[in-house]
């Protein structure tokens, strides 16, 4: 995985940025202070950066690339990353802060718009803090040592007198403020690249914010109203679109539209049928009206009469079906693990243990429904909506706008929800073209059923699993088939790696399944479903390939341990050995497999694992390390279920999880990251869930695609790992281990085993009369 994200930023860099070890390489580092403003500038080869001499020049304060300081002393931090409710502009903020010595009262977070010089701008995967820690730390130490240089001088005294905090440098009884630092002006300072990886870091000790509780600077905003997401915004002269969706993702078209009753509807204007050269809405349809309630009302009259695509008839038994069809074929998939003589240890094996697991769609349902404005201003395409991936979409508004890409620009609103919904910016291209079709200003907002038809969902999957065992009944080899949609694939398949076999593979539809386990020998085969790429665009959903892949492998490894006659937790600590391969390494997985084996032995405590327990009631555990090997984030979880025999339903008491994430920056966000991830988890294994019907999903409300309520959310145990290790990861992890581990719940609750989420009353009854 980590050569993907290297590829997305290289491919934004032409190569000038290097993510490994420290995640920087800079031609130059350049800290200015002309006039009233000072500022940060890394100079990162073809991009555009603020440039200090210039601005002294024009007499501006021009922000920079990771900050700016103010005159009055305020410390504008720029939030590349979109906030969509995890709150991730505190926790970079807080890290450039405290290397900075900063007031954290004077810090003002700034949530920047497209430009080429940010590289790639992404919010996903859980990469946002691991990805930016060891930057904007350097950042930060870098304008605390010009500062302190700075303020020795305006103190008449030497540096090495002085020490900054709190917004001020300090020397003996005497300070000076950032903000008259500033003021004075004439500060310039350049760093190679030599100089800037040399550039000295506080150690963990030392660290004032870092790991300290603070409220949310986002939660204000959301609490009193102040706070503007995408479906707020609005220009003056703008009408409003309302989408007619067509009956299959791909290959449907238009063949007549009747709008003559809609025309009653006060406001309405009129329909247009998009013609979209980048394929990405064919066979659409938008209402313009006056207003949204004018466009809702005729969109329910206007009559549009469709020839539908090749994939009208699929239903997602069709689907999975295909998916056992491709698992069965050994030429088809690529190899993503091959280690070891697999058919030699399984044909001398004493005992196989095989299983098959399957997942059904899911759904995104953000309560925030996707919409978009656009127009052209000035010469230049605005789109105004929330998105998680600016840099994946830009290219394909270009294409349907019949423009160069720098001729777009997206304004950045916060998200009511993204899950991975909005990685996948197709929304904005509809609003694009309605816009370019009339010449004004056009807000394209979904309804609920909208949002849902066209959601990016997350595809169904089957997956095979095979365990050897020697006499003695330990584990001598291990494979792993997996087949599902890849979103990858069919948005970014140039990011997709190769295999062992020269076949290139999603890893976003395999992560968590090569797993820190010592098995012997080892096949794990990914294998895309092309019959689900062909009828919905899959997606990227919270936890993405991890939240089904685990289900499969950490079910199969509670199968396995109860093959062996072992504890499932005894069972998984004799695996997590952390040698050879999964012995971790520098930076990010220093420890390996015993960092794993570390939150299962605290889980196990703080559930206490193996008490007596009423009738039908039990508990059951998972673990993973979260969404990809090189940023692992040790995740353990034990649930607590009750089983009633008669009626099937499962009730979730209690779930405990315990998260090694390394450095944690903001605390309060992380455990509701992992409080979040976790019930997300919870919901997609015993309430929410649709199928694939004639083409489409069944469910497009939620009257009868139901998540979990309130009423049915567990108590909740929560803890972290104390750490100093590299921060990584934790929007997704705790999402993967809780389906798991409520299945395997449920069969030592009442020995019946689940194979398949979500898993329904229905299934259950059935196991049980079996």
């Amino acid at each position: 995985m980590r050569k993907f994200v290297e590829s997305l930023y290289n491919a934004a860099t032409n190569g000038s940025r290097n993510n490994e070890g420290t995640g920087i390489t800079r031609r130059g580092f350049l800290i200015g202070s002309a006039g009233a403003g000072f500022t940060m500038a890394f100079t990162m080869s073809g991009l555009s950066l603020a440039n200090p001499a210039e601005a002294a020049e024009k007499g501006l304060f021009e922000p920079t690339i990771w900050f700016r300081i103010e005159p009055d002393g305020k410390i504008v931090v720029n939030i590349v990353e979109a906030e969509m409710g995890q709150h991730v502009g505190t926790a970079l903020a807080r890290i450039v802060a405290d290397e900075l010595e900063a007031d954290w009262d004077d810090v003002v977070l700034y949530y920047v718009d497209s430009d080429p010089k940010w590289g790639t701008m992404v919010t996903g995967g859980s990469w946002s803090v691991w990805q930016n820690f060891d930057t904007l730390s350097r950042a930060g130490a870098a304008g605390r040592q010009v500062l302190i240089e700075e303020g020795a001088k305006l103190l008449g005294v030497s540096p090495d007198q002085c020490r900054a905090r709190d917004s001020q440098v300090l020397a003996g009884g005497r300070s000076v403020t950032y903000a008259q630092i500033v003021q004075a002006g004439n500060i310039s300072r350049s760093f190679t690249d030599d100089e800037l990886k040399k550039m000295p870091i506080k150690p963990p000790s030392e660290r004032r914010l870092i790991g300290k509780d603070t409220l949310a600077r986002d939660i204000p905003g959301k609490t009193n109203g102040e706070a503007i997401y995408g479906i707020d915004a609005s220009v003056e002269g703008m009408v409003y679109g309302r989408p007619l969706i067509p009956p299959t993702r791909y290959g449907s078209t238009v063949d007549s539209v009747d709008d003559s009753q809609a025309k009653d509807v006060p406001g309405y204007q009129q329909t247009l049928v998009l013609d979209d050269p980048s394929g990405t809405v064919p066979g659409w349809a938008v209402v313009i009206a006056d207003s949204v309630t004018a466009a809702n009302k005729a969109a329910r009259k206007v009559k549009v009469n469709w020839t539908a695509g090749k994939t009208a008839k699929v239903t997602e038994k069709d689907i999975l079906e295909e998916g056992r069809n491709l698992i069965a074929d050994d030429s088809k998939g690529a190899l993503v693990v091959d280690d070891g003589d697999l058919k030699g240890t399984f044909d001398g094996a004493d005992s196989v243990l095989e299983q098959e697991y399957i997942t059904h769609s899911v759904l995104h349902f953000q309560m925030e429904p996707l919409n978009a404005l656009a127009f052209k201003k000035d010469g230049r395409w605005e789109i105004h909506t929330g998105n998680q991936w600016q840099t994946l979409i830009l290219p394909t508004l270009a294409k349907a706008l019949g423009v160069k890409q720098e001729h777009i620009i997206m304004r950045t609103y916060l998200l009511g929800g993204g899950f991975g919904r909005r990685l996948n910016g197709d929304y904005a291209v509809p609003a694009a073209l309605a816009s370019k079709m009339l010449d004004k200003p056009v807000k394209l907002v979904f309804s609920r059923e909208d949002d849902t038809r066209f959601d990016s969902i997350r595809s169904p999957s089957v997956q095979k699993l095979r365990m050897a065992f020697d006499a003695e009944k330990q584990v001598i080899g291990m494979e792993h088939h997996a087949t599902a949609g890849w979103p990858t694939q069919v948005m970014a398949p140039g990011f997709m790696p190769k295999g062992a076999n020269g076949e290139p593979f999603d890893p976003f539809s395999i992560q968590g399944a090569d797993h820190w386990y010592s098995v012997g020998a080892q096949r794990l085969r990914a294998i895309s479903n092309g019959l689900a790429n062909d009828t919905f665009r899959p997606g990227w959903l919270r936890s993405v390939g991890s939240g089904w892949v685990n289900w499969a492998l950490e079910s199969f490894m509670d199968e396995a341990a109860h093959q062996a006659g072992q504890d499932p937790i005894d069972f998984r600590l004799g695996l997590l050995k952390a040698e050879g391969k999964n012995a971790g390494s520098a930076p990010n997985s220093v420890g390996g497999a015993s960092r794993q084996a570390n939150v299962l032995k605290r889980v196990r405590e703080l559930s206490q694992w193996g008490q007596d327990m009423p009738a039908d009631t039990a508990l059951g555990v998972a673990t993973s390390y979260g969404q990809e090997r090189n940023m692992p984030t040790w995740t353990a979880c034990v649930a607590k279920v009750h089983v009633d025999r008669d009626s099937g339903k499962v009730t979730l008491h209690h779930l405990t999880l315990v998260t090694d994430a390394g450095t944690v920056v903001h605390p309060d966000g992380a455990r509701a990251q992992v409080e979040g991830a976790a019930l997300w988890g919870a919901s997609m294994a015993l309430h929410e869930g649709t199928e694939i019907d004639n083409g489409e999903v069944k469910d497009h409300n939620l009257n009868s695609y139901q998540p979990m309520r309130m009423r049915d959310v567990p108590a909740m145990t929560v803890e972290f790992i104390d750490s100093t290790e590299t921060s990584v990861g934790l929007g997704e992890p705790a999402t993967t281990v809780v389906g798991p581990a409520i299945a395997n719940a449920i069969f030592a609750a009442v020995g019946v085993r689940l194979r398949t989420i979500p898993i329904r009353r229905e299934a259950v009854l059935e196991a049980l009369k079996a």
